[in-house]
């Protein structure tokens, strides 16, 4: 077993150790981080100066994105809250919800261009796609694992 696989089940563990029920403690939302920072670092191979550059500016993304999705959700949520039935809803309130998430997709692929954009003077267009594959395999393991956790 290559030191990949052995990260993969480290990090896969550790996270079904952390989470004890649905709800992910902020405690246990910052060890997945962790694990994910050693997991994307490992999978790029990223030398320490490459590190020193990356990591600011891959969290500053995260943290954008992260919002930008944070607030359509609640958006969305908010509508399923007061309108049991789709049908229930105005078209015009239809219109301005689906305006809204047309305006946050926008901005989140404005984000991913500036992100790119950056990281195109810090790492290799093979490491940019070495890291868009690790943030999906890590995300992948995380769930299967977790689904594996719920159904016992």
């Amino acid at each position: 077993m290559n030191t990949t696989k052995k990260l993969i089940i480290l990090c896969l563990g550790l996270f079904l150790g952390l989470s004890t029920n649905a709800q992910i403690s902020s405690e246990s939302r910052q060890k997945i981080k962790t694990l994910k920072i050693s997991y994307v670092t490992e999978q790029l191979n990223l030398t320490t100066k490459e590190a020193e550059k990356f990591w600011p500016i891959y969290n500053s993304h995260d943290i954008k994105i992260n919002e930008l999705r944070l607030a359509t959700r609640k958006n969305l949520r908010k509508i399923k809250e007061e309108h049991k039935y789709p049908n229930t809803i105005s078209e015009k309130e239809a219109k301005r919800i689906v305006s809204f998430k047309m305006e946050t997709d926008q901005k989140i692929h404005e984000e991913q261009l500036n992100f790119i954009s950056k990281l195109k003077s810090i790492l290799s267009y093979k490491k940019i796609i070495q890291l868009q594959l690790a943030e999906i395999e890590f995300g992948r393991n995380l769930m299967r694992k977790y689904k594996q956790r719920k159904r016992k």
